[in-house]
């Protein structure tokens, strides 16, 4: 009954306008190299506050979905990733541009696209519901223990070297002890200012961390296009038949890539494409066409993209655990909407989970039209002036960060992380263990504080529980795993440089 609500409410002309509204403008922010599918959600948030939950959300979801899609528009076209997720399609899509190809090129990109988002989708509504029950029976410690791998996960393939990582996800579960004590009540560090008593606003933060700091950066290094040459051939040939036969197997097993990589916390895009195109380049019968314009290649990279959304999609419903830093602002969006993502959501919101199902199948739908009959069009969006995108962000930062409690103290929060996160930038500082220790920090010291009641005081809990055990050993893993490949790296350059 409720999954029939759920489609009868996709019905309503208004939610219908978001959802076209969310495609647009992720296909704009997508297109543009610099912007990403974060910035923009980052930035849109406070303005689906206005809206219900349905709508909210439809405009959110095709702006992620769309994003991810046409971040490969511009790597396609000019050689440069409109997103990270599509840093692999440059290999062979700007290949085929470079042949004639690119309207070929394109309507791979958007068939395998939507392909891997509906395919993830299927495997979100068959196994989201099973594993919540599953969730269901874990308890603080299991929890507590999920928290921490949560956290070692993204601080273990952060990006740069284990020590900045490890830095960022302190300082993110330190600027989240900010506040009221989740237990007791007490204060900490609001150092008698009452705008602090609640800590720091999490989508306020984010907005400056992940999207202004962006464009300040952008400014700070004028870095911004690269090849920007829009004069393309684009060619009469389209995708067809059999070229669809070619790509079909090949994008089953990528998008099995994409939705495993992204159920695993701080896997992103760039990572499950990375991962997937160099398993099929290996498994191929002629692995010498890869980079050089293979269709199948680059089926994999479109296909895996969009694949990752379900997967992370499933992470973030089952165990309120963010995938990805998109996730981890959804996260935030669930909760304004006073809806806390975990098991208890599939009974206490189970309308609202269905609707999210069904707004990624339809937005995958709408994306296949939209991008098989506008994607020339689109490229246009490469010819718009940089500095009219920048000006663009820092006036919808201002505004959102404002509109989200009507406070100039929120404005204040955003154009501080702002700086902050332009530092970080410099420095080459990854800033997803911040954010995700920041989300994660009231979990892990929630469900620490009530696994020691429940114990009495004692912290047996943490090996005495098989899945609280798993957690932990993985969380070990992960780190070691990281301090290896880096030491080894490490003694690489060494003999490359001698």
């Amino acid at each position: 009954m409720e999954f029939i609500n759920a489609l009868i409410s996709l019905i309503n002309p208004s939610v219908l306008m978001f959802l076209l509204v969310g495609v647009f403008l992720g296909s704009l922010i997508g297109t543009l190299p610099g912007l990403t599918a974060t910035m923009g959600i980052a930035l849109l948030v406070p303005l689906t506050f206005w809206l219900d939950s349905t709508s909210g959300f439809a405009m959110l979801i095709g702006l992620w979905n769309s994003a991810i899609w046409s971040g490969g528009i511009s790597a396609i076209l000019i050689n440069t990733p409109g997103t990270p997720a599509s840093i692999m399609t440059t290999l062979d899509g700007y290949e085929l541009t470079k042949k004639g190809k690119a309207r070929l090129a394109l309507d791979i990109n958007t068939v395998g696209s939507v392909f891997g988002g509906l395919f993830s989708t299927l495997i979100l509504i068959v196994f989201a519901f099973p594993l919540s029950k599953i969730t269901l029976k874990f308890g603080p410690p299991e929890y507590f223990a999920l928290g921490v791998f949560g956290l070692t996960m993204m601080i273990a393939i952060g990006g740069t070297t284990l020590a900045k990582s490890l830095t960022m996800g302190i300082a993110g579960l330190l600027i989240a002890t900010i506040g009221s004590d989740a237990v007791v009540g007490a204060q900490r560090f609001t150092f008698g200012n009452i705008n602090l008593i609640q800590g720091i606003n999490f989508i306020a933060m984010l907005i400056g961390a992940l999207g202004l700091s962006e464009i300040l950066y952008q400014i700070a290094t004028r870095e911004f296009f690269g090849n920007r040459d829009t004069n393309i051939k684009f060619g009469d040939e389209k995708i067809n038949l059999s070229i669809l036969k070619k790509i079909f197997l090949p994008s089953v097993a990528s998008s099995g890539v994409g939705i495993i990589v992204g159920a695993i916390p701080a896997a992103g895009g760039d990572i499950a494409s990375i991962i997937s195109y160099g398993q099929a380049k290996k498994l191929s019968k002629n692995p010498q066409e890869y980079g050089k314009g293979s269709l199948v290649g680059l089926a994999i990279s479109c296909v895996t993209n969009n694949s990752v959304i379900g997967g992370a999609l499933i992470t973030m419903l089952t165990l309120g655990i963010p995938g990805d830093t998109v996730t981890a602002i959804l996260i935030g969006a669930l909760i304004s909407y006073g809806v806390q993502p975990g098991a208890q959501m599939f009974t206490n919101n189970a309308g609202l989970v269905y609707t999210i199902m069904c707004l990624m199948v339809l937005a995958n739908i709408i994306i296949l039209i939209y991008g098989l009959l506008m994607t020339r069009v689109m490229s246009k969006f490469l010819k718009l002036k940089k500095e009219y995108i920048w000006a663009s962000v820092i006036v919808f930062s201002l505004i959102g960060s404002y509109a989200l409690q009507y406070s100039l103290f929120d404005v204040s929060v955003m154009l501080l992380f702002s700086l902050l996160g332009l530092i970080a930038k410099i420095n080459d500082y990854p800033l997803g263990p911040f954010i995700l220790g920041f989300l994660l920090e009231p979990i892990i010291e929630s469900n620490f504080n009530r696994s020691l009641v429940l114990s009495y005081g004692s912290i047996d809990f943490l090996w005495s529980r098989p899945i609280t055990i798993l957690f932990l050993g993985f969380s070990i893993i992960s780190v070691l795993i990281s301090m290896a490949i880096e030491v080894r790296n490490k003694k690489r350059n060494i003999k490359y440089n001698d």
